[in-house]
């Protein structure tokens, strides 16, 4: 086959898991995932694997840590969700997404026996295998025929009954946790951590991010019944500085076996800051179950490599266009603040979209006091809250010159282009939902506009 032949297979293996029931409809079990990856051989134990959960920060995290693992030299597998412009994103082998052709070759491997699992399934009267099960094992598969050394794994939704979850983890890795996913995870802070929790295995090692209170007391008491040994930011680790620098920042890292100063992270904001503290107690957890030092010239390297497509990247200059995934409040709350600390624009329109089961009014009530003005627009996802409800929402949140409604992505977005053309420090801001930035960094590639000058 050839190279086009292949990419269009790999576009049928999207589709294919795209006709089962999608992601925002988990199904709360494990059994079905658990079937799956028994008939494959259980791939998901030929690799060490580092597994990451949280409400926020757990791709870049994840990312962080890869890449941290791979200027170590170990080949590594990574498990991302969702994707932003091509599904092959989630599943990353040694720092490069998943070839068409891997892809499609592991697909036919697994296919037959997701199959089986699914007639097994409909027989007992349970739901087929859905998007992300199939998704896991997929996933799972991929990472032991790469061969990779070690793989890190991020949840897809919650924890305990996450699909992920059939994969034990050594080193278990908590972002912040706050509330997002109410009506699947509890509609408290420990409730939803208490689900999360549940990727602690028996005397794995834990690291945690700062938590509130409510959230580490779930932690804990998971790390105490699993005898697992648990290390808690800023206690065990922190982020001792941080300093805006051209292109990102320069970090200094207190970690659990060392202190590492002045290391540049091509990313901005200090929520950047502590995902890669996190993931730097992971890496040494890890490695030296948090006793050894890392080698800085290979942390150096690490965080060099690090990036974080979709968060606060840029994607358009001339004029500034800046797209980030926050999709929730406490996400659009960094975000603020972020724009305030690292840029320094005298005007800012967001480009703005959600789906319908976010806390979109408290999105806007973080973002409101950073923006100008908002174009409302709409994702393509059967999820997307209609773009003329998100306008009313926005209007009641702000007033009426400050919004504007655009049935079209593209439309929206060439508008606030033009408009942030006109002057000298204007910049447009694309934020709300993963699909939306998904969306706007494809019209932008499409359309050159990281080339203008």
């Amino acid at each position: 086959m050839s190279d086009e032949d292949f990419r269009e297979a790999a576009e049928g293996v999207y589709q294919a898991l795209l006709a089962r029931v999608g992601e925002g409809a988990p199904e709360r079990r494990l059994t079905a995932t658990r079937r799956a990856v028994e008939l494959l051989g259980d791939p998901q134990r030929a690799y060490p694997i580092i597994h990451i959960t949280g409400t926020n920060g757990k791709t870049s995290t994840s990312r962080i840590a890869e890449s941290i693992l791979r200027a170590y030299g170990l080949r590594t597998g990574l498990l991302t969700s969702p994707h932003l412009v091509r599904f092959n994103e989630r599943i990353v082998i040694d720092g490069v997404p998943i070839s068409d052709e891997d892809l499609v070759r592991n697909w036919e491997d697994v296919q037959p026996y997701l199959e089986i699992v699914d007639s097994e399934l409909v027989e007992a009267g349970s739901a087929p295998l859905t998007f992300f099960e199939a998704l896991t094992a997929l996933a799972f598969a991929a990472f032991a025929d790469a061969p990779v050394d070690v793989a890190v794994i991020e949840v897809g939704m919650g924890g305990e009954w996450d699909s992920t979850n059939v994969g034990d983890g050594q080193v278990a890795v908590f972002t912040p946790i706050s509330l997002d996913h109410t009506k699947a995870l509890g509609d408290t802070v420990a409730a939803i951590a208490r689900t999360k929790s549940g990727i602690i295995k028996p005397s794995a090692d834990v690291v945690s991010a700062v938590q509130p209170s409510e959230a580490l007391a779930e932690l804990t008491t998971a790390a105490e019944l699993t005898e697992s040994s648990l290390a808690v930011q800023p206690e065990a680790f922190d982020v001792a500085s941080t300093a805006v620098a051209v292109g990102g920042q320069l970090v200094s890292i207190r970690g659990r076996a060392g202190t590492y100063d002045d290391l540049f992270l091509p990313l901005y904001g200090d929520h950047q800051a502590q995902n890669a503290a996190v993931a730097v107690a992971a890496v040494e957890t890890f490695l030296g179950r948090g006793t050894q030092p890392l080698n800085r010239d290979l942390l150096e390297e690490g965080f060099a490599i690090s990036t974080s497509p979709g968060r606060l990247q840029l994607i358009g200059i001339e004029p500034s266009i800046i797209v980030d995934a926050a999709h929730n409040p406490a996400g659009a709350e960094t975000l603020a603040k972020a724009l305030r600390t690292y840029f320094d624009f005298d005007e800012i329109t967001m480009v703005f979209a959600a789906l319908a089961d976010k806390d979109v009014r408290g999105i806007i009530r973080e973002l409101a006091p950073v923006t100008d003005q908002f174009y409302v627009t709409q994702v393509r996802s059967d999820r997307a809250i209609d773009y003329a409800e998100l306008g009313e929402i926005v209007l009641e949140e702000t007033h009426e010159d400050a919004t504007f409604v655009y049935p079209d992505l593209e439309e929206a977005l060439v508008a606030a282009r033009d408009w942030a053309a006109e002057g000298p420090k204007r910049a447009v801001v694309v934020t709300g939902s993963i699909v939306l930035v998904g969306e706007a960094m494809t019209i932008a590639e499409a359309a050159g506009w990281k080339e203008t000058s």
